[in-house]
């Protein structure tokens, strides 16, 4: 059985609204690159996470779960999703605002691309000042006015506005119309999916000097039209021990900091864990003898057939499990 956890090449993404304190997080040299995206854990065709290191080395995650199948993902997860990898997990600096978008549900994105949908959520790491995270709309719409608003740029007027700050918590089901501001750096966990309708791009231009493409059409099928509750929450970085964040049928992610010592409640074969560290260094102990190191800005994956975790050291880290 499987006794260490993995580790991968994280894959850094270049982007227009992008900055430096991905870099800065990873402790990596800055090569003067906007890095909007650090993809921690991806199974997405094409952009796979990479196992670094150990036995493993250089196999993409679908091709490590197809060898050792229920012991990385656990028995239900297994018989869920099969060798496909349920999450997509990622870290966000916005030195720029994100376009304004919207996620299709499982089975709209079943239907159109054959992919699962996409429900997300966001913890923010790091926040400067008048950072704001526009998510859900103020004001019950109907297509025909959404349409209408799209067309003229007016969809922020429309779209809560919350003044963020770290510790903040985002809970964003598919279907919820949103945005991360500038000054934002945050992790995000999310299905594993990478269908994005964009609706609204403060009229930047891309590298080609040309408007990036919107997608109104297609949205207008996939929106919530209602007013959002129960997207915004707060979690006090700073209490030692576990602090749930958000929980539905696709994630269960919690903020957990360590001082000393912390054991984990574990159900071996239940699910992986992704561990991604904001702060700190930390030792990761698992079946009481094979030490991992984790420090700020990586993440790595506990197969689900370990039987005992352990963490010592100071440090934050944000955790996802599915089930």
């Amino acid at each position: 059985m499987l006794t260490k956890p993995f580790k991968f090449r994280p894959q850094l993404k270049s982007v227009l609204w992008g900055g430096h304190r991905i870099a800065a997080l990873k402790n990596i040299p800055n090569d003067s690159r906007l890095i909007g995206e650090s993809w921690e854990i991806s199974s997405i065709p094409g952009k796979e996470s990479v196992v670094v290191g150990g036995e493993y080395d250089g196999l993409t995650i679908t091709e490590l779960i197809t060898t050792r199948r229920e012991e990385i993902v656990g028995n239900e997860n297994y018989e869920l999703y099969g060798n496909k990898f349920p999450l997509l997990v990622k870290i966000i600096d916005a030195h720029q605002n994100l376009s304004i978008q919207v996620h299709p549900n499982d089975e709209l994105a079943l239907v159109r691309h054959n992919s699962p949908g996409k429900t997300e959520m966001w913890y923010i790491v790091a926040t400067e000042a008048q950072s704001t995270i526009l998510a859900g709309l103020n004001q019950p719409l109907t297509p025909t006015h959404f349409e209408l608003l799209a067309n003229n740029g007016l969809l922020p007027e429309c779209l809560t506005h919350y003044m963020s700050k770290p510790g903040d918590v985002f809970y964003l089901p598919a279907g919820t119309i949103h945005s991360i501001g500038a000054g934002n750096l945050l992790v995000e966990i999310q299905q594993a999916s990478d269908i994005t309708y964009r609706l609204y791009d403060y009229d930047r231009l891309d590298a080609e000097g040309q408007p990036r493409e919107l997608h109104i059409e297609q949205a207008k099928d996939a929106i919530n039209y209602t007013t959002s509750a129960n997207i915004y929450s707060h979690s006090d970085q700073h209490k030692v021990g576990i602090s749930k964040l958000a929980k539905c049928e696709y994630f269960d992610v919690c903020h957990l900091a360590v001082d000393n010592f912390y054991e984990l409640p574990w159900q071996s074969m239940k699910s992986f864990m992704i561990m991604v560290c904001i702060d700190g260094n930390l030792d990761i102990i698992t079946n009481c003898e094979y030490h991992t190191p984790l420090r700020m800005g990586e993440s790595l994956l506990i197969p689900a057939s370990v039987c005992k975790v352990a963490i010592k050291g100071q440090g934050k880290v944000v955790t996802a499990q599915v089930n």
